[in-house]
């Protein structure tokens, strides 16, 4: 059976999804669609490619993925239509698919350009009705990827900020806070298990493996689900509790290591 996800900062009392769903079940009636979350921050393109990273290859092949979270619409930025892993992906191509192409092992991706999978007189304010949509169904009747338009070998990519190296600690930033106030980093939470502490807006913080240690309200560092390191408070905001957010520093100073390049480790110090 066929199946669609959806990732938009829509918000479900517009219609705007509903419209899209209109468009999905007059193609391929029958579809499966999973409202994966219409809950992004408008706009905020970054924090939707984390999000579609934590989901995308965790579906069976054959699925596909719709993300419509697209400040540029109808500008010159190109519609993607993206085969993954054997998944297909269909977004803006603004960055939002940045972990996609990070993490799959087999790529192809055009632009949807052919105005025979749209639907006719496109909006330029509401591609992902008349778009994303339409490609995204007749994918998942079976169409060819080739037949939505010419190949694309450049999408942006989104960059993380880089690492800072300093005398026996890493230094990197907040990238995403979710609906918790949790604070998600750019880094590696594997790097805890060596670390005397993480230190943030000049608070130095415990580590734990799991949320259940901290003291009510107490904030600590821990390795998320996705591996990275993140800065979390129990039963409340570590964002409130730090007025911290995307951008925030966070510093990991290590007890017996030193810090080499690009965060490896050297002999003791």
């Amino acid at each position: 059976m066929a199946r669609i996800t959806l990732l938009t900062d829509f918000g479900t009392q517009d219609g705007y999804v509903g419209a899209m769903k209109g468009v999905i079940a007059s193609i391929i009636p029958g579809a499966v669609v999973d409202d994966v979350s219409h809950g992004v921050v408008p706009g905020d393109v970054k924090g939707a490619a984390l999000v579609l990273g934590r989901y995308w290859s965790l579906y069976p092949t054959g699925t596909v993925h719709v993300v419509v979270v697209d400040p540029g619409v109808g500008t010159a930025r190109r519609a993607l239509a993206v085969e993954a892993d054997r998944r297909f992906l269909v977004a803006p191509d603004n960055g939002v698919l940045s972990w996609v192409f990070e993490e799959a092992d087999a790529l192809r991706m055009v632009e949807i350009t052919r105005p025979e999978y749209m639907r006719p007189w496109p909006s330029h304010t509401f591609h992902g009705r008349d778009v994303f949509a339409p490609a995204a169904s007749f994918l998942a009747r079976g169409l060819h990827l080739s037949r939505l338009g010419p190949v694309v070998d450049d999408p942006v990519r989104i960059t993380e900020p880089e690492l800072e190296l300093e005398e026996g600690a890493i230094v990197g930033r907040v990238v995403s806070m979710d609906r918790f106030g949790n604070l998600v980093t750019n880094l590696d939470g594997g790097r805890l298990e060596e670390a005397e502490g993480v230190e943030v807006g000049g608070r130095t913080i415990p580590v734990v493996k799991t949320y259940g240690e901290g003291k009510p309200r107490e904030v600590v560092a821990l390795m998320n689900s996705d591996g990275r390191l993140e800065v979390a408070a129990r039963d409340t905001s570590a964002a409130e509790l730090l007025n911290a957010g995307v951008g925030t520093p966070v510093r990991v100073r290590f007890r017996r290591h030193r810090v080499g390049p690009a965060g490896t480790e050297m002999a003791p110090a």
